[in-house]
């Protein structure tokens, strides 16, 4: 089995680490990582944008930079779902267009073996208890894109609750968006703060020491509005804690 890691510009630019987590983790469990420097944005912020044709281009370097991969592992679900839900809807469009006639094929490379790292986790490799330990309590954000376009259901608190030493808190009102929405935070700033004053309120409420998503994005907006109003709940991402063994300092 060949995995690809997909990083994404998020995570290149602000949270390195998560992308080590990832490789950490899946090498753990026996998987070959590789990571195609080819390379590049998925396309999701000119898409969101309305920059369509201007999207096209990456989606054809995304499937060249992981041709020679059986998988594709992202740490994140709005690009994991950029690429499976919009990828086709962008190469029906171009046809429909009269032109990229080869981006269906693209689109559908991609599409068939790109994977969220927990669905990865838990449908193709068939784990749930994967050897982690981290002794916190930790409420579970579960992100739009992960929770609507993506269906990911219970896979990342069916993670979670295998971890050693971890306590996993209920978040109310857990799968209300947290206001970021990419794009969207810099068009509708005082909508995106008023909704993630709410989800800041909700996750303090639990009284959890750490937030977790399957996006940094979202735990980026999340934990900006916490450490304003000086929280000390700290945002991390689920791959850094699936990565966590006895002994590690966090």
């Amino acid at each position: 089995m060949r995995v690809g890691l997909f990083v994404t510009c998020v995570n290149d630019t602000l949270y390195p680490r998560t992308g080590r987590a990832v490789v950490t983790l899946l090498e753990r469990l026996g998987v070959r990582v590789d990571f195609p420097m080819e390379q590049s944005c998925c396309g999701q912020p000119l898409f969101n944008t309305g920059y369509r044709h201007e999207t096209e281009p990456l989606m054809r370097r995304y499937a060249a930079a992981f041709r020679d991969h059986d998988y594709v592992v992202t740490p994140s679900g709005s690009c994991a779902a950029m690429v499976r839900d919009h990828y086709p809807r962008i190469a029906a469009k171009a046809a429909a267009e009269g032109r990229g006639e080869e981006l269906s094929t693209v689109a559908a490379e991609a599409v068939a073996k790109t994977y969220e790292l927990t669905e990865f986790l838990v449908d193709v490799l068939g784990v749930t208890d994967v050897g982690a330990s981290y002794p916190h309590t930790v409420t579970y954000h579960p992100t739009c894109h992960g929770l609507r376009a993506l269906g990911l259901g219970d896979r990342p608190r069916r993670l979670l609750e295998q971890v050693k030493g971890l306590e996993l808190r209920e978040l109310a009102g857990a799968e209300e968006c947290c206001g970021f929405g990419g794009t969207f935070a810099v068009k509708n700033p005082a909508v995106s703060t008023a909704m993630g004053t709410d989800k800041a309120r909700a996750v303090t409420a639990t009284g959890a020491q750490g937030v977790c998503a399957v996006d940094n994005s979202c735990l980026m907006h999340i934990g900006g509005i916490l450490s304003r109003a000086g929280s000390a709940v700290r945002p991390v991402h689920i791959a850094e804690i699936l990565a966590s063994r006895e002994g590690d300092v966090r």
